[in-house]
């Protein structure tokens, strides 16, 4: 038969790649146009240091008092007021719910524990207080 149907029982030797190709480039895409709406607004706080850094808390709000005391909550400016709220808000959502305390350092000591209270009064137990650790720790004076 001329025009018939061949059978053709050779192994296959190569692999077609292209489809490969083209999922892995259409997640590259879809990575690079979701990548800019992961990254949050920062807010530039001069941190203390510390040599000795502890584990850091993986919390869920992140509340901010910059050197001019102005309070942020997840990168939003607020109130103190509005504050108590956003924390009584996280909390209704997961009662497990840890606060990332981050000040500056040129501030007075009395209004971080301010702050602290305010987010302790409001029913958030767990908190860290963030730092920026230091390269090389301070070396230690000897005593005789």
């Amino acid at each position: 038969m001329a025009g018939g149907a061949q059978d053709n029982d050779e192994e296959i030797t190569g692999i077609n790649v292209t489809p490969l190709v083209d999922v892995v480039l259409v997640l590259l895409i879809i990575f690079m146009v979701t990548a800019n709406f992961i990254v949050r607004e920062t807010v530039e706080v001069d941190l203390p240091r510390a040599a000795n850094g502890g584990e850091t808390v993986q919390g869920l709000v992140n509340v901010v008092l910059d050197k001019e005391g102005k309070l942020y909550f997840d990168g939003a400016e607020v109130t103190e007021k509005e504050l108590e709220a956003k924390v009584v808000e996280a909390l209704t959502k997961d009662k497990e719910t840890r606060a990332i305390i981050s000040a500056d350092q040129s501030l007075p000591y009395g209004r971080v524990m301010r702050l602290i209270d305010v987010v302790k009064g409001q029913g958030i137990a767990k908190f860290a207080l963030n730092i920026e650790k230091d390269a090389a720790p301070a070396a230690a004076s000897a005593a005789p």
